[in-house]
């Protein structure tokens, strides 16, 4: 499934709900089914800096895409951030960097979320979007050898 795609589903599945009340309650269901990351990387080098909560953070690289596992100690920002994952998980780094993540701002989000959580979203995109030009580059400097 393309990034549009499974922002597409998310923006689908929030449809589904009249009040956010709803709407956190899915959160909180949706960071109960994220796969959990290996306790070993539940580290400081793992943590997501300018998250007022815990959440950890793993790429792995194979065959040209990443895959993230992650996790929180918050129940609503693991929520979160599983929704980032599984919009993002799987592609390939100029697929992470190139894409357009609309599916925050079409669910509402943007305008529900406190600031200090907002900034934590925009902190977890912001670290896979890292994660992803380092692949990238990595990519084309094997590429070039």
């Amino acid at each position: 499934m393309s990034i549009n795609e499974q922002q597409d589903e998310i923006v689908d599945e929030f449809e589904m709900f009249d009040d956010w009340m709803d709407k956190y309650e899915y959160i909180i269901q949706l960071g109960k089914e994220l796969p959990l990351i290996e306790e070993k990387y539940k580290t400081e080098d793992h943590l997501i800096k300018g998250c007022q909560s815990r959440v950890w953070l793993h790429p792995e690289y194979k065959d040209g895409r990443i895959f993230f596992t992650a996790d929180s100690d918050a129940i609503i920002t693991k929520g979160l951030i599983s929704m980032v994952v599984k919009v993002l998980s799987a592609h390939s780094p100029k697929e992470i960097i190139d894409a357009d993540l609309y599916f925050v701002n079409a669910i509402g989000l943007n305008s529900h979320l406190s600031p200090t959580r907002s900034n934590g979203l925009l902190s977890m995109l912001k670290q896979i979007r890292s994660f992803a030009h380092a692949f990238y580059l990595q990519q084309k400097n094997n590429a070039t050898s």
